[in-house]
Parts: structure tokens; C-alpha cells; sequence
């Protein structure tokens, strides 16, 4: 997930560890330093250093074994994105945020350093004088050293010294396997099939970018033919049309921001752009994508809820959907329109998500028919898009 002043993202408080997140800065602007080091401290967490470029900051990972880096994209000497596999391959289980402004070159390039290791992104101000004054982004901010510290927590807790290292397996970057879940969790009973689906839907926020393509992959070009697919990945503006080049790639299917009033295509991969809602609409040649700029929805725009029950309402059972990692709940409610018209919905596991939010509300309330790992979402909405056994 990644947030700026245009985009709008979920707040869920998360209870601090017992013992403080220890926390380095790096990024080479002086008031950018000063400000988030504030914020760090003034949340309760050990600010442990700051940084103006990849390779102080790497000497000081060596003496104080930080527990989350945030890391600037662009700095003199060793830039964040040489930094990152380095820091990686010294602490597996090193939690990396990477910090970068809105343009399609960062973008690019912070999608990239989702696969090389990096937790999440998030977006800064473009100017000193918005990075003073965004409450969104330090709020986002520290929401996600907050979360990433608790990961960090668990993965001491578990790791293993045999375990492979970020940079040697960048496909194994989900977090340690958690404990069983505080809540029991009741699937609900498989829903009857009335055929095959005839969209599939997909939600994801935090971690979402490389679960949503892990996804898509193991679904494969065939199976994606049969529908449209349309996704929501909380995301600002600049980034989801990034978002959406990198999915086109990697399953080799077009795959773009949604526009208003376009039809839906199978085959086509439809993204909701940063900052707005999309959702569906009937129309006489067959359902529509429909953009709005209203209200957030659980403090998103753009919602996963929105596209869900408007794909309850038009699509009935004849749907697929699956709830990917991400902070907060939503898809719950739209979850629950699609299970009431009928369809099935898949939901992550805690193990393998990121941060278990949006899944596990979906799991908790009784609505996933299935809570699978990443590695098995894939090859499960295969066989219910095409209606054949694994």
C-alpha cells in the first residue's frame, strides 16, 4: 500500500512490541531527516540513526541492527535502490520501506524494489514545505513502522539460521509464519455451482503489488482469458497506471487503469486508478466500468467495497474473488454482497500476507470459502474460473 495527500488509505491502529521498534532514515535531504526522526521518537520508537546516502546507512545497520529502514529512492554515492539488496542479504528479516515522490520513474522504480525485498512504499510530498505539513504522510508513516516492526518481531522469533537470505530468494518474501490466528476462523460452506464465473475481482492493499502478480501468475494467460479481471490495490495516482504496466508483463494480457464507461472485456485487466473509486455499472452492451470521486470508503478511495457490491449487483453468483494482504477491512462488506448473491471468495493466509488485515476480517466474519496461501490462490481461482480439477 502506498499513500500521499491524494490518496486516500486505511488507518488501523496497531499495538506497539514490548520492546521499542528500533528505526534508520535514510534519505538525503537534511529536513526530511529531521522531521521524520521527530515524528520516529515522538511515536515512542528508537530512532537508531539517519543517513544521507545507501552507504551510511548501511554502516549503521552493521552497529545498530535496525529493525525497519526507511530508505530514500534517489541518493549521492549509493542510491536506495544499490542499498536495498545489500541490506537485505546482511538481515533477511530487515524490514525495508521504501520512500520515493510521485513520478512514473519512482513508481517504476519502487514497484521494482517490491520484488527485490522491499516491504512497501510510500509516497512523499513533492516539496520540503509538503513533507512539513502532510499529516496524511506522517500518519502513514508511522502506521507502518508500527506494523513492520511487529513482522520484524516475528521473523526473530522464528527465523531459522539455515534460512535462505531476500537477495538469494526474492519469491520468499512473505512474512514469518505467524501463530494460529487469536480468532478461530469458520469457512463457509463452498458455494453451488450455477457455472462458471464471469468476472474476477480482486482486493489487496498493504503487500498487495507482488501478491496480486504472484496471483495472476499462477491463475496463468489461459484461465484470464475467460474474464475480465479487475482489481483494486490501494494506491495513489501515478502508481496504479505503473501498477498496471508491471501486471501486463508479467501474465502477458493487457492490463490498464480503469476508464469511465468502458466495457468489459475478457482477457483484460482493469486496475482502479489511485485516488478514485471504480466500480461497474449495466449498460446495454454489458456491463461498464464506472469511475466516482466520492467519499472514502474504510478511509480508502480507491475502495475495495465499492467494486464488490456493484459487482454483487450485477454479476450475482457469477463471480470469483479473492481478499489479498493489506491493512484495515476492507472488502468485508462488499465480501459479504457477493457470498449473499452466491459467489465464492478466497482469502490469504496470515502466514503469507504481509499484514493479515483486509483478509482476515473477510476470514473472521465467516465469508472465505477457502484461506489459502499466496503460493495456492492462484492455481484455486484457475480451477474455478475454468471449472476443471487442479
Amino acid at each position: 500500500m502506498l499513500s500521499s495527500p491524494a490518496a486516500v488509505s486505511p488507518r488501523m491502529p496497531v499495538s506497539p512490541p514490548s520492546t521499542p521498534v528500533r528505526v534508520l532514515i535514510a534519505d538525503d535531504s537534511a529536513v526530511v531527516r529531521g522531521l521524520v526522526a521527530r515524528w520516529i521518537t515522538e511515536a515512542g520508537f528508537q530512532l537508531v540513526g539517519t543517513a544521507s546516502n545507501g552507504r551510511i546507512a548501511l554502516e549503521m545497520m552493521s552497529r545498530h541492527d535496525p529493525d525497519v529502514v526507511l530508505l530514500d529512492i534517489d541518493m549521492p554515492e549509493l542510491d536506495g535502490t544499490e542499498a536495498l539488496p545489500r541490506m537485505l542479504a546482511a538481515s533477511p528479516t530487515l524490514q525495508v520501506v521504501m520512500m520515493s515522490t510521485l513520478t512514473t520513474r519512482n513508481a517504476d522504480i519502487s514497484l521494482r524494489c517490491l520484488a527485490l525485498g522491499a516491504v512497501d512504499y510510500i509516497a512523499k510530498p513533492e516539496s520540503n514545505r509538503g513533507v512539513t505539513t502532510s499529516d496524511a504522510f506522517r500518519t502513514d508513516l508511522i502506521e507502518r513502522v508500527r506494523v513492520f516492526g511487529a513482522a520484524r518481531a516475528r521473523g526473530r522469533r522464528t527465523a531459522s539460521p539455515a534460512a535462505p537470505s531476500h537477495a538469494a530468494t526474492p519469491a520468499s518474501l512473505a512474512p514469518a509464519p505467524a501463530a494460529k490466528p487469536a480468532t478461530p476462523i469458520t469457512l463457509r460452506p463452498r458455494a453451488r455451482s450455477t457455472g462458471l464465473p464471469r468476472v474476477l475481482l480482486i482486493g489487496s492493499s498493504t503487500g498487495g503489488p507482488r501478491a496480486v502478480g504472484e496471483a495472476l501468475a499462477g491463475i496463468g494467460a489461459a484461465a484470464l482469458r475467460r474474464v475480465p479481471t479487475l482489481i483494486v490495490q490501494h494506491m495513489p495516482p501515478v502508481f496504479t497506471a505503473v501498477f498496471a504496466e508491471h501486471l501486463a508483463a508479467r501474465v502477458g494480457l493487457p492490463a490498464a487503469e480503469g476508464k469511465a464507461d468502458e466495457r468489459l472485456e475478457p482477457g483484460r485487466i482493469y486496475v482502479a486508478p489511485g485516488g478514485r473509486h471504480m466500480g461497474l455499472a449495466a449498460a446495454a452492451g454489458g456491463p461498464v466500468v464506472k469511475l466516482s470521486d466520492g467519499p472514502p470508503v474504510n478511509f480508502c478511495r480507491p475502495a475495495v467495497d465499492v467494486l464488490f457490491r456493484d459487482a454483487a449487483a450485477i454479476f450475482g453468483a457469477a463471480t470469483a474473488t479473492v481478499i489479498l494482504t493489506g491493512m484495515g477491512s476492507d472488502g468485508t462488506n462488499g465480501a459479504r454482497a457477493l457470498v449473499e448473491a452466491g459467489g465464492p471468495v478466497l482469502a490469504q493466509d496470515e502466514a503469507t500476507s504481509t499484514v493479515w488485515g483486509m483478509p482476515g476480517s473477510v476470514a473472521r466474519a465467516g465469508l472465505a470459502e477457502a484461506v489459502l496461501p499466496l503460493s495456492e490462490i492462484g492455481p484455486a481461482l484457475r480451477v474455478l474460473l475454468t471449472g476443471q480439477p487442479a
